[in-house]
């Protein structure tokens, strides 16, 4: 593993990292920070319209609003249903970025275009398509509006029903034209051409930050870690953060820090919270 765990202290094991994290105290005001939702500010559930923030993390996050140029949630989620969930209006200035960017959320409005047609067609066939893998009890289909997703962590058997789903679905998504997304006990099929990374890409290059922190637990917060590193070839300073889970290494083994989940990542928030630099406005 690459990064230091986060044991109290601001204590990145990368020397990009730790790079990153000295601009941003010392900056901040051209700082982005951009957070995933589900099991980064909040904690993994059986199920996802049950999710609540980690105790303590909005207010984290109100804190940190108030001095660093900018905080965002890039979420797979619709934007809307992530605002409502996570109470995130209540962080002033906060620019929510749903369904991995296709959407945004803003000052109460959510600007999107339409869903392209294979959303309707995977919309129209799933429901069959899982049945007749002969996924385990307790399996089920999450319709986004924007994507669907194949939720197995209620299943009997979670891991198999994923490989009996594993083909149809990226069959299916071929014929839609969708993207197949696999994350933590779920399968998501949903547009092309847009990801965490674009996403986080397009808003440093808005806002001009000069320095980017992004944290996220699961394989769709990877690309948004790639485009941390694109964006240090480009001369914006990046820190990533992996909120860390049993399920899920890869994100801790490409990350600068880790936490330990949601509960780590808010006593993060704290912390660098208090060590930033400058007037709170």
């Amino acid at each position: 593993m690459s990064a230091a765990e986060h044991g109290g202290s601001l204590d990145p094991g990368t020397e990009a990292g730790r790079t990153a994290l000295k601009a941003l105290l010392l900056e901040p005001s051209t700082a982005l920070t951009g957070f995933d939702f589900d099991g980064t500010l909040a904690p993994i559930v059986s199920d996802p319209r049950d999710s609540a923030p980690q105790p303590g993390v909005v207010e984290a996050l109100v804190a940190l609003s108030a001095r660093v140029g900018t905080v965002a949630v890039i979420t797979g989620r619709p934007a809307a249903t992530a605002v409502r969930l996570g109470g995130l209006d209540r962080i002033p200035g906060v620019v929510v970025l749903g369904h991995y960017g296709a959407e945004r959320w803003v000052d109460g409005r959510v600007v999107a275009a339409d869903p392209p047609p294979g959303v309707a067609l995977v919309r129209s066939e799933l429901p069959a398509l899982v049945d007749a893998a002969g996924a385990p009890t307790g399996t089920w289909i999450e319709d986004k509006g924007r994507s669907l997703a194949v939720h197995t962590r209620r299943a009997e058997d979670p891991d198999r029903a994923l490989e009996l789903l594993a083909g149809p679905l990226a069959e299916l998504a071929e014929r839609a034209d969708l993207k197949l997304e696999p994350g933590r006990m779920v399968i998501e099929l949903r547009p092309r051409g847009v990801d965490k990374g674009a996403a986080l890409t397009s808003l440093v290059r808005e806002r001009a930050a000069r320095s980017v922190l992004y944290a996220g637990d699961d394989l769709g917060d990877l690309p948004a870690f790639a485009a941390v590193h694109d964006l240090r070839a480009r001369g914006v300073l990046g820190l990533t953060v992996c909120s860390s889970s049993e399920e899920v290494t890869q994100v801790a083994e490409a990350a600068d820090l880790v936490v330990s989940g949601p509960a780590g990542l808010t006593a993060f928030l704290y912390e660098l919270t208090t060590r930033i630099r400058g007037p709170v406005e």
